[in-house]
């Protein structure tokens, strides 16, 4: 597919453009760059490195500018959230600021799916790309083992019918794998007779989706995580009162296994600036940050720190916004909402293979998707600038009427070449984002105070950001609802598990509909995470492989080269 300026008229692949790079030393990187001790330095190989807790908790706090990159509504045309996240801080960079770019781990179920990865893309990748695609340092298989390890828990305690008594009926507690695997979402164990259990209705989830990586995520400490854990609710006794992990003595053997995973994670743009990439709950079904500890180290560390939120604003901003800075104290200068003349095409009704075509009115017609999200970040007081990820194949007419567009908004659009041109391509947005961060325009605000009941939390999301008319919940919802009030939840905010592709529950209405039902389906408790997570239409908290996923075009070369990833 050409991408960027016209002149690159034979593109590499990602992978063979990040497989070129001429990597620094992550040692270098580290006390060059950030001016990081060697001492504070785990170096996992060459090229990658955790950064010590120990030392990060040593700084002073930074009055580091905190930029959010965000998008419209995902489409199959493209937008390029993490290649402009990338590129920004490689432009930042060029401009004499400190800038770190904290970005969130893949996670292998895409990688060998359809989304693909998460290193960026072109000239604005993290690196080494197949290290982070892949295996990286472990914390996915951290995260799954400290997952399945409560399960273990969990199954043992039954088996023993040890104290608190946990009925089998409702156990909520469910295991994890880190692979699109939809023949695992329900499952009955323990088969085989007595010596194995006692057979129940059991599933997996997919490991971004999984508690355990929200509260590895949210935790600001080793000991925050451990309390965490401890509070992570398993299930139910028969008399519905709840069970703890920590009534199982789970927590510290969690911790445990987490101790090394918690340590952010080093590593360089192909530019040679520093990046923290910690942490991969999806922004769909799960809350879609990266960790709050390399977010504050970077913060420590830099001037500049420029974070993504995952898939579009009305998901991943939302819940960045109500989630992780409600409980961190995060407050952000500015955000960056990046689309595609393409994407908006596609959101005007345009068909994929007829996207090269110029059309003003389809873009026109799905530009209502990009001033619906420009509408509702202005709801949170952070003032916003579009980037335009530009094709080869856009025409400058599309481009114009799409800056009109905008400056009728109030919004500054400015088109970017990074992924054929790496931080150059950026510097006219890094511009408009010092600029913007540096105006003290910025006048953080939630959407909903914690007060407020959880089902009209859910309402108000729904009506202010999705632009639905109201929601829907059958009798068992609302009582769920009212029951984790009564025990004491009420108080902690919601993390919407909804289809990313529309403000609807329905993936295939594009653009910017209103007046539509967000039917909630059921409820789950995150104790541990500290949010309740209402569940709306057929969402699923483990993906399936596609007819022709990733994984059939990827391949080890005879020299031990990784081929066909991206």
């Amino acid at each position: 597919m050409a991408r960027g300026n016209k002149q690159h008229r034979n593109p590499k692949s990602d992978i063979e453009i990040a497989q070129a790079a001429t990597m620094r030393p992550i040692s270098e990187i580290a006390t060059e760059g950030l001016d990081i001790p060697a001492e504070a330095v785990s170096q996992y190989g060459r090229y990658k490195a955790k950064i010590s807790l120990d030392y990060i908790r040593s700084l002073p706090d930074r009055t580091a500018k905190l930029i959010l990159v965000t998008a419209i509504t995902p489409t199959p045309a493209g937008e390029g959230k993490t290649t402009t996240t990338v590129g920004l801080g490689d432009a930042l960079n060029r401009l004499g600021k400190k800038a770190v770019i904290c970005i969130r781990e893949p996670s292998l179920g895409p990688v060998f799916g359809m989304k693909g990865g998460a290193a960026g893309g072109g000239y604005a990748q993290v690196v080494p790309m197949e290290d982070i695609n892949l295996h990286f340092t472990g914390d996915f298989h951290a995260v799954a083992a400290a997952n399945n390890l409560l399960a273990a828990m969990v199954d043992n305690h039954i088996y023993y019918g040890n104290e608190p008594r946990i009925d089998p009926r409702r156990v909520s507690w469910r295991r994890a794998i880190d692979m699109n695997d939809r023949a695992l979402r329900s499952i009955v164990s323990s088969l085989g007779g007595v010596a194995n259990g006692f057979p129940r209705e059991d599933g997996f989830d997919i490991v971004p989706a999984s508690e355990v990586m929200a509260i590895f995520c949210l935790s600001t400490d080793l000991q925050d995580l451990r309390r965490r854990l401890a509070n992570i609710v398993v299930g139910q006794t028969r008399e519905r009162k709840p069970v703890r992990a920590a009534e199982l003595k789970a927590a510290g053997s969690m911790a445990a296994l987490l101790k090394d995973a918690i340590a952010p994670n080093l590593v360089q743009t192909l530019e040679n600036n520093p990046a923290f990439i910690h942490g991969g709950p999806f922004g769909n079904i799960a809350h879609g940050c990266n960790s709050v500890i390399a977010t504050t180290a970077a913060r420590k560390l830099a001037d500049y720190v420029v974070t993504e939120a995952g898939f579009g604003a009305d998901l991943g901003a939302e819940k960045f916004f109500d989630i992780k800075c409600r409980k961190t104290g995060l407050k952000p200068d500015a955000v960056v909402i990046v689309c595609t003349v393409r994407a908006l095409k596609m959101h005007g009704g345009v068909a994929r293979d007829a996207l090269k075509e110029e059309n003003l009115a389809a873009l026109e017609s799905g530009f209502a998707n990009l001033a619906r999200h420009l509408t509702n970040l202005r709801q949170f007081g952070v003032p916003a600038v579009v980037s335009v990820n530009r094709f080869s194949n856009d025409a400058d007419r599309e481009l114009d009427r799409l800056r009109e567009l905008c400056d009728e908004l109030g919004a500054e659009a400015i088109v970017g070449d990074h992924w054929a041109r790496g931080g150059e391509g950026a510097v006219d947005l890094a511009r408009a984002v010092v600029a913007l961060a540096e105006s003290g325009k910025a006048e953080f605000r939630f959407l909903y105070p914690d007060e407020m009941p959880l089902l009209d939390k859910v309402r108000t999301i729904a009506q202010r950001i999705y632009g639905a008319r109201d929601i829907e919940a059958d009798k068992s919802v609302k009582d769920r609802f009212v029951a984790l009030e009564d025990q004491g939840f009420g108080q902690l905010p919601v993390c919407v598990a909804k289809t990313q592709y529309s403000f609807t529950t329905d993936p295939n209405v594009k653009g910017a509909p209103s007046d539509h039902v967000l039917t909630v389906r059921e409820v789950h408790l995150s104790a541990g995470a500290e949010f309740v997570v209402p569940v709306c239409g057929e969402i699923m908290t483990m993906p399936g492989l596609s007819r022709a996923p990733a994984a059939n075009n990827i391949e080890v070369t005879e020299d031990g080269r990784i081929a066909g990833l991206f």
